[in-house]
């Protein structure tokens, strides 16, 4: 993304109060535990790696909180 990366925005929507609680699922090509661990700690809804499967993000979209 040309100004902010996905974490960065993942921070701004948690910590805009009318954005806070929409889910907020995030499509990495990074693999390492310490991305998915700062992702988790910044209140990603779910953290899905690159390449993925149709059926892994439906199923992650149908079960994210407050969605539907």
């Amino acid at each position: 993304m040309p100004y902010m990366d996905g974490l960065e925005l993942l921070k701004w929507v948690r910590s805009n109060e009318d954005t806070a609680h929409i889910p907020f699922v995030m499509m990495t090509a990074r693999t390492d535990e310490a991305d998915r661990l700062e992702a988790m700690e910044a209140g990603v809804t779910d953290f899905i790696v690159k390449p993925f499967s149709p059926g892994i993000l439906l199923n992650s979209l149908k079960n994210a909180p407050s969605l539907w």
